[in-house]
């Protein structure tokens, strides 16, 4: 989506970890030579590419926002902001006249990316919702993800599963409930007998990760936000598209 909306976007070199995670778990040694590290790199980063003048810091994760806040990345790109993805895409004007036959709720993440306008209102003007007759709504209670305590305490991660799953049923049913608005698409045949189809939204990885486990038990998919804008705007085959794209010509390689 940065690609489609025109914007000159720098990847630093390798797989870099945020540190969080290190951090989270009590690893507070490693997590500090990660982000030395990393502040390292992105200075590099900075003096080879200083013609480029970067501004911004794209994320895509809250909870990646909230360590990155600390690599006082103002004193490595002068004047630099960091900012969430789907706020950026909101900025330049990236948003959909709304989604025939699909109804939408919202998961706001307990690390929330989304900090200069209300989450849920940005997610409707994404979305493009009024448009299609209804109000995207923000769907309580946490995941259970909840980064890494799904994995180190399943026993209290499935007790907040239980929770959520009754929430999301409340909120589909709610959704399934409100007709498709005069004079858009049909809803598609498989949805036609429940009403339309439904999906939950969020905005942070690791909950996309927890909200697709309740799939099968829900009766909805889960999907991150721009990955569904993406899917709308480009089509299904998005990604395939974009990495050709990308590949033919489209990538700048710099030594740093």
């Amino acid at each position: 989506m940065l690609w489609e909306a025109g914007v000159q976007t720098v990847l630093p070199p390798g797989y870099l970890c945020c540190g969080y995670p290190q951090r989270g778990s009590g690893q507070y040694d490693k997590a500090e030579k990660i982000v030395t590290d990393n502040r390292v790199l992105f200075h590099r980063v900075a003096n080879t590419l200083n013609y480029l003048d970067i501004k911004t810091v794209v994320v895509s994760c809250g909870t990646c926002y909230d360590q990155l806040a600390g690599y006082e990345f103002d004193k490595i790109f002068p004047g630099c902001r960091i900012i969430d993805i789907h706020e950026f895409l909101l900025e330049k004007g990236m948003k959909l006249d709304g989604v025939s036959g699909t109804r939408y709720m919202y998961h706001d993440p307990c690390h929330t990316p989304i900090k200069t306008i209300d989450p849920v209102k940005l997610v409707n003007e994404l979305m493009g919702a009024e448009k299609d007759g209804y109000k995207i709504e923000k769907n309580e209670r946490c995941c259970g993800e909840s980064g890494t305590l799904a994995v180190t305490r399943p026993d209290i991660s499935t007790q907040v599963r239980f929770r959520k799953e009754e929430e999301i049923r409340k909120g589909a049913a709610k959704l399934r409930s409100i007709p498709v608005v005069a004079g858009s698409a049909p809803a598609p045949t498989a949805a036609a007998a429940n009403g339309p189809d439904v999906k939950i939204l969020t905005s942070c990885p690791s909950c996309l990760q927890g909200l697709s486990r309740y799939g099968e038990d829900a009766n909805l998919e889960a999907d991150y936000i721009v990955v569904e804008i993406a899917r709308q705007v480009l089509g299904e085959n998005w990604m395939a598209d974009y990495v050709a794209r990308a590949n033919n010509g489209g990538i700048e390689r710099v030594l740093v």
